[in-house]
């Protein structure tokens, strides 16, 4: 444990066995560690931490001035163990990037100083609780701490290893049979007797490795309440220590870790206050615990495999024990009462057993974190979790390089080509399963499922293209997939699905009112075995594409039924179709869209395609753009609901970072006040929306109508108002292109008009419940 909060009981004379030259270290110090020894006359004096089974750690003073030293210890050690300098790489690299670790200043490799390798960081003033229960604070307060200690935890496995410049810190993906396999290593190395039950633990374990062993965040290793020092007043994390567990790997081995004394039996004498966690007096339960690493991690509570990970923890427990007592043994341990470690290992690792034996309320399929209103299947569960770690690991790292793409690339010939990364994504998307899970026949998703897969998707503008789930295409496959022909499909829904061919739609134009669609004016005019189209449309989006080879086009058939809404089609045309005139990009607020292929005006001027390229039949456009929208609109809604998790994520950091007339943004009262606004409009377009899914997957689009209408109108006009707020509270930043905000409030307020206007909505609304109304009365009557 590195740096400890206070000088009694903490520390002590230095254990003999761990004796090393004051004066030499005094005097490296004195030349490489920067202000160092600033008050002359005072000599350094050095005391050790009585706590620690592993690395020495000691105290330093020299004047005023406080460090710690942590070094390996004397003697023959187990291979790959102590290994301080990865102590001193990883907290450099989470210090840079604000994360509460003690700041490491200067790592020394010549063991001719002190005898072994060691490090010096910046010693930490503040708290730390030795007993798991914490009697010397109220309730209120414990559980405050235990609360801050979780999100801190969630904190560290939402950072990036990339960003952290950590790459090769661990072994690549198979972290836990690396680890069943290293601690199994570690205690057969150090076993002085043989406890069957460590045998049959490390067997099950590796029987049951979870299939998807490729998570690769960073770990701690050894999280616990007694390795955070807190702010001697607040219950608020100032560092976490003892990172020489640390590695890349699967992020629940760590929570598992900090659990296991939810579970932790009561033959073993040694910690005998974890009894008491479970009998509540301010420390959250178990299960609360989750739900707050979760709700942070933006994940589901549904935890996969998580009896592997507990087991697996007290197997690693046990392994750490028997070395602890190996140690003792060859007498290279600084703790008086190692000898006692031989006494748990077994019960350790029988405790592992049960726990692999039980079936735990988190292996069940849970309700989703918007108030259980709506279920997720249990294969949506494990896809969302999948592209949320998608999203983290690869998708957000590259956000900054597509956006300088476009930036430098704005004014080229090729702008609308798309950044090679994006490509390389798509590649990493379909090799993972991560790849058209808009179309539940492919995917097997609910509209529940994949509801919340676009809202996580919504967070990043390119993120949809990744998955093979973005505008217009989506909609465009839709359509084919429900009412294309067989030849259709072969020709132009599979290259879609495979990503190797994009589409436009082009419905909107601008001679006449299009938010009334009966207007559309386009031709369609058969003529012997082919289908003539004359018209102007614009907004058709996705045609700068160069990857854009056909066009769904709404138009015209003047069918003599005398139903206005059984008068209109919709045609294949190929882009490359003579008479197709692709006239010019239409910009958005200034916003020319790249990346989405831009939004276009389209001319057809005598443009003749086979009568085979007709979808489902003449006087079927209406029909077909129901069933294209009804879905469409719940993703493009769920998307925006994902953009304004994002926009009030920006506004809360903005709040919390800069200070005005002396008080911290957030502490006006009219900044929080929208803070505390976009948090409930999110929930209730989350929900209004989750239900219009719900919905579809019960009763279908068509008996949908009124939720689908209703969140078309509220989601687009909730974001617009939370990130209109979230510009403010970002001053003059937020217009410029340091932030997505400006881009995002022109995809939200071009919502309002896209898919219909909010006007056409509310009318629909109203008389859907007017005749809702009408026939309860009736009813009651």
């Amino acid at each position: 444990m590195e740096a400890r909060a206070t000088l009694e009981p903490d520390v002590v004379e230095v254990l003999p066995q761990h004796r090393f030259d004051r004066a030499s270290l005094e005097t490296y110090l004195h030349r490489h560690l920067p202000g160092f020894g600033a008050e002359p006359g005072t000599s350094l004096t050095v005391a050790q931490y009585r706590s620690g089974q592993s690395n020495p750690t000691f105290y330093l003073q020299k004047g005023l001035q406080a460090y710690v030293l942590r070094k390996k210890p004397p003697g023959t050690l187990l291979p790959k163990a102590h290994q301080i300098d990865r102590e001193f790489r990883v907290q450099k690299a989470l210090s840079s990037a604000g994360f509460p670790v003690p700041k490491p200043l200067l790592y020394c490799s010549d063991t001719s100083v002190i005898g072994t390798e060691f490090y010096v960081m910046e010693h930490v003033q503040g708290r730390i609780f030795r007993d798991l229960t914490v009697p010397e604070v109220s309730p209120v307060e414990r559980s405050a701490l235990y609360v801050a200690m979780i999100e801190t935890l969630a904190r560290l496995h939402s950072l990036d290893v990339r960003s952290l410049q950590l790459e090769g810190y661990g072994a690549g993906p198979g972290y836990c049979r690396r680890q069943v396999s290293t601690w199994t290593k570690q205690y057969e190395s150090t076993a002085h007797q043989d406890i069957p039950a460590m045998r049959q633990l490390s067997e099950w374990l590796m029987r049951n490795v979870p299939e998807d062993d490729h998570e690769q965040m960073l770990i701690h290793g050894d999280f616990r309440l007694d390795n955070i020092i807190f702010h001697p007043t607040e219950s608020r994390v100032l560092a976490v220590l003892d990172w020489e567990l640390s590695t890349v790997g699967h992020p629940l081995s760590d929570l598992a870790h900090l659990s296991l004394f939810y579970f932790w039996p009561r033959t073993v004498p040694m910690i005998n206050q974890a009894f008491h966690i479970q009998e509540g007096r301010g420390i959250p339960t178990l299960e609360e615990l989750i739900s707050v690493y979760c709700r942070c991690k933006g994940i589901s509570s549904f935890l996969p495999n998580w009896n592997f990970f507990l087991a697996l923890s007290y197997f690693k427990f046990a392994a750490i024990a028997q070395g602890v007592y190996s140690r003792y043994l060859l007498g290279n341990n600084s703790a008086a009462d190692s000898f006692k470690f031989a006494s748990i290992v077994g019960p350790l690792a029988e405790t592992g057993l049960h726990l692999s034996r039980r079936t735990f309320s988190t292996e069940a399929p849970q309700m989703d974190a918007t108030g259980q209103l709506f279920s997720q299947t249990r294969k949506g569960q494990e896809v969302l979790r999948r592209v949320k770690q998608f999203m983290k690991e690869h998708i957000f790292p590259m956000e900054t390089e597509v956006i300088k793409f476009y930036v430098e690339n704005e004014n080229v010939m090729d702008k609308w080509e798309k950044p090679p990364v994006i490509e390389k994504l798509k590649e990493m998307a379909k090799a993972e399963g991560l790849w058209n899970l808009f179309l539940p026949a492919v995917s097997g998703l609910s509209q529940v499922d994949y509801a919340l897969i676009a809202e996580e998707t919504g967070k990043c503008f390119f993120a949809p293209d990744v998955f093979n789930c973005q505008a217009p295409d989506t909609g465009n496959m839709e359509v084919l997939h429900l009412y294309g022909s067989e030849e259709q499909k072969r020709q132009w829904l599979e290259p879609l699905l495979q990503g190797t061919m994009a589409s436009c739609f082009c419905m909107t134009e601008p001679d006449v009112a299009s938010s009334d669609a009966t207007n559309i004016e386009c031709s369609i005019e058969a003529d012997g075995d082919s289908y003539v189209i004359n018209g102007r449309k614009w907004w058709s989006s996705g045609a700068g594409n160069p990857r854009c080879k056909i066009a769904i086009v709404l138009g015209r058939t003047r069918s003599a039924s005398g139903s206005r809404h059984r008068q209109h089609s919709m045609i294949l045309v190929p882009m490359d179709t003579p008479g197709v005139r692709v006239i010019r990009p239409l910009a958005i607020f200034g916003y020319m869209d790249n990346f989405h292929g831009g939004h276009f005006e389209i001319h057809f001027n005598q443009v003749r395609v086979p009568a085979s390229n007709l979808i489902l039949g003449e006087g079927k456009g209406f029909e077909i753009s129901q069933g294209r929208l009804g879905p469409g609109r719940i993703h493009h809604c769920m998307r925006t609901v994902g953009l304004a998790e994002r926009a009030l994520q920006i506004m809360c950091q903005r709040a919390a970072q800069r200070v005005a007339f002396r008080k911290k943004l957030y502490e006006h009262e009219a900044v929080a006040h929208w803070i505390a606004e976009s948090r409930i409009a999110i929930e209730e377009i989350r929900l209004l929306t989750l239900k219009a899914a719900h919905c579809v997957d019960t009763v279908g689009s068509a008996k949908a109508r009124k939720e689908i209408a209703m969140i078309k109108v509220a989601a687009p006009r909730a974001a617009c108002r939370i990130v209109d707020q979230a510009i403010q509270v970002c001053g003059a930043a937020g217009v410029s292109q340091d932030f997505p905000l400006a881009n995002m409030y022109a995809i939200t307020r071009t919502l309002r008009l896209a898919d219909g206007p909010d006007e056409v909505h509310l009318s629909a609304i109203a008389k859907m419940e007017l005749r809702d109304q009408a026939r309860g009365l009736a009813a009651r009557m």
